[in-house]
C-alpha cells in the first residue's frame, strides 16, 4: 500500500514541468509557450499584412495616376501651331494632384510634345528629365518602372498621349518615386496598434484560461503531497465546468477516500491477524505455566497438554496458511496441470469433504454435466479452492441448511457453482471479501482465521487460468463461481 501511495503522490506532483533540472510552474509553462506562439503568429501576420498593404497601395496609386494623366490629356484638346494648348482656364490643372493619392507632395507632372520637349510642368525647378528619351515615350507600356542612375532609387512613369482626330500632339507624363507611392504611415500605425492590441488581448485570455486550468491541478498536486505524508483529509474544489479537469479532481478525491479506507482497514486487519496469532500463544503459555507450577497434576495435566497441542496445531495451521499465501503471491509455487474429467473431480472432492464433516445439519447436493468436459488443472490446488468454499458455506449456515454444487459450461469455460442457504454477505462487505486479511464483521467473532482463504483461492484460480467470483449474495444465501477454461467435450452420458 505504501508503494501505491508513493505512486499516486508522484503522479500528482508531476503537474510541474522540468527542463534541465529546473522546475517550471504549469501556469508559467503554458502561458509562456502560448504567448510565444501567439507573438510569432502575429508577427508573421503583420509582415504579410504590411507587404499586402504596400503592394495594394502601390497598385491603387498607379491606377489613380493613370486616371489623372488621362483626365489631364483630355483637357488639351485645342491645337495651335501643332502644339497642345489648354482648353480654357481650369484652376488646379497642374497642381493639387497629390491630395487625390493621399501624398504629401504632388507627383511630378509634365506636358511634352512629340519630340520629348517639356512644354510645361508643375515643378519647373525640379525636372528629372531635361528632355524625355524617345524610348520612354514610344514604349507601349503606359506604366513603366525605371531607376535613377545617380541615387539608384526606383520610380514609376505613367504617360498618356494627347490626341485629336487620331493625331498625337504630345504626352501627359506623371513621375513619382516608388518610396513615395508606397508610403502608408497611417496604415502601418493602425496595423501596429491592431497587432499589439491582439497580442495583449491574447496574452490576457491565455493567462486567465491557463490559470483556470492550472489551479485545480495545483490543488491536486498539493493534495498528493498531503497523501504522501499520510494526511487523507484533503479538500478540492467541486465547482469545475471542464469535464476532464472535473474527472481528474473527482477521481483523485475518490482515490484518496479509498486509500484512507484501505489504510484504516489495513491497520484493523493487522490488529486482527496479531490477535489471531496471539490468542493460541497466550492459551498455550497459560496451560503450560499451570502445569509447570503444579497447579494441575495427573489427568488434569494431561488434559492441559492435550489442549496445548490443539492450540499449537491451530497456530501452526495459521502460520502455514500465511507462508503458503506469501509464497503463492510471489509466484514461487509452480502449478502442475493435468487433464481431468470435471465430473469425476467434483464427485471425488465433494465426497472427501462430506466424509470428514461431523456436523450433520448441512445437506450437500450435486449437479453434474450431462456431457462431461475435460479441463487442465492442478488437482490438489483445485481441491484446495473447492474445500475452502465448502467450509465457508458451512460456516455461513447457522442452523440447518443446504449446500448445492453445480457444474455448468458454456462455449469456452466450465463453471463450478457453490451455493449455500446461509445468511449472506452484507452489501458493504462484498467488494472487500477478496482483500487479504479481511474478515467480515459477522465472521471475525465466530470463526478463527487470518482472512486469507478467499484471496488465496482466487490466486489459485487465476494461476489455473480461470477465476473465482462472488456471483450473488443475499439473505437467501450466497453463490461463488469457479471458472476454468474448457479443453474438450466428451459425447457420453454420465
Amino acid at each position: 500500500m505504501k508503494g501505491r501511495l508513493k505512486h499516486y503522490a508522484d503522479w500528482g506532483i508531476s503537474s510541474v514541468f522540468t527542463k534541465n533540472n529546473k522546475r517550471v510552474s504549469l501556469l508559467r509553462y503554458w502561458t509562456t509557450r502560448y504567448l510565444i506562439t501567439l507573438c510569432i503568429g502575429l508577427i508573421v501576420i503583420a509582415i504579410i499584412s504590411a507587404v499586402w498593404i504596400r503592394h495594394t497601395t502601390l497598385e491603387n496609386r498607379l491606377k489613380i495616376m493613370t486616371l489623372m494623366s488621362e483626365e489631364v490629356a483630355d483637357r488639351f484638346i485645342d491645337i495651335s501651331e501643332g502644339r497642345p494648348v489648354q482648353n480654357g482656364d481650369v484652376p488646379g490643372l497642374l497642381s493639387e494632384r497629390g491630395r487625390y493619392m493621399d501624398l504629401e507632395k504632388d507627383p511630378y507632372m509634365y506636358i511634352v510634345d512629340v519630340n520629348g520637349r517639356i512644354l510645361t510642368s508643375n515643378r519647373s525647378n525640379e525636372r528629372i528629365f531635361a528632355r524625355f528619351p524617345a524610348a520612354i515615350l514610344t514604349n507601349e507600356e503606359q506604366v513603366q518602372k525605371l531607376q535613377l542612375t545617380d541615387s539608384g532609387e526606383d520610380f514609376y512613369i505613367v504617360k498618356t498621349p494627347i490626341q485629336s482626330e487620331a493625331i498625337s500632339y504630345g504626352w501627359v507624363v506623371f513621375i513619382e518615386l516608388e518610396d513615395n507611392l508606397t508610403e502608408v504611415d497611417q496604415e502601418y500605425t493602425l496595423l501596429g496598434v491592431m497587432i499589439i492590441s491582439l497580442a495583449l488581448l491574447g496574452w490576457a485570455a491565455i493567462y486567465f484560461l491557463s490559470r483556470r486550468l492550472s489551479n485545480p491541478i495545483k490543488d491536486v498536486a498539493f493534495a498528493a503531497k498531503q497523501v504522501k505524508e499520510g494526511d487523507y483529509n484533503i479538500h478540492l474544489p467541486s465547482n469545475i465546468n471542464e469535464q476532464e479537469v472535473y474527472e481528474l479532481v473527482h477521481s483523485f478525491q475518490e482515490m484518496s477516500a479509498r486509500l484512507q479506507k484501505l489504510e484504516s482497514l489495513r491497520t484493523e486487519l493487522l490488529a486482527g491477524v496479531t490477535h489471531e496469532l496471539k490468542t493460541p500463544v497466550t492459551s498455550i503459555s497459560g496451560l503450560l505455566q499451570a502445569i509447570n507450577d503444579d497447579v494441575v497434576t495427573g489427568e488434569d495435566a494431561k488434559e492441559f497438554l492435550t489442549l496445548s497441542l490443539k492450540e499449537t496445531a491451530k497456530m501452526k495451521k495459521m502460520v502455514e496458511d500465511l507462508l503458503a499465501f506469501n509464497t503463492f503471491a510471489a509466484n514461487s509455487i509452480p502449478v502442475a496441470k493435468e487433464e481431468y474429467h470435471i465430473n469425476e473431480l467434483i464427485r471425488e472432492f465433494t465426497h472427501d469433504w462430506e466424509i470428514v464433516q461431523e456436523d450433520q445439519r448441512v445437506t450437500l447436493t450435486r449437479e453434474y454435466l450431462s456431457e462431461d468436459a475435460v479441463v487442465s488443472v492442478d488437482k490438489i490446488r483445485l481441491q484446495q479452492v473447492l474445500t475452502n468454499l465448502l467450509n465457508n458455506a458451512r460456516q455461513a449456515i447457522e442452523d440447518h441448511g443446504q449446500i448445492h454444487v453445480a457444474v455448468k459450461k458454456d462455449q469456452d469455460n466450465v463453471h463450478i457453482q457453490i451455493q449455500d442457504t446461509g445468511s449472506g454477505i452484507p452489501l458493504e462487505e462484498q467488494k472487500l471479501i477478496f482483500e487479504r486479511f479481511y474478515r467480515g464483521e459477522g465472521k471475525k467473532y465466530k470463526v478463527r482465521g487470518l482472512g486469507l482463504g478467499l484471496p488465496f483461492s482466487k490466486m489459485i484460480a487465476n494461476a489455473l487460468g480461470g477465476d473465482l467470483e462472488l456471483t450473488e449474495s443475499s439473505a437467501a444465501g450466497t453463490t461463488f463461481t469457479i471458472s476454468l477454461p474448457k479443453y474438450t467435450v466428451l459425447n457420453e452420458e454420465q
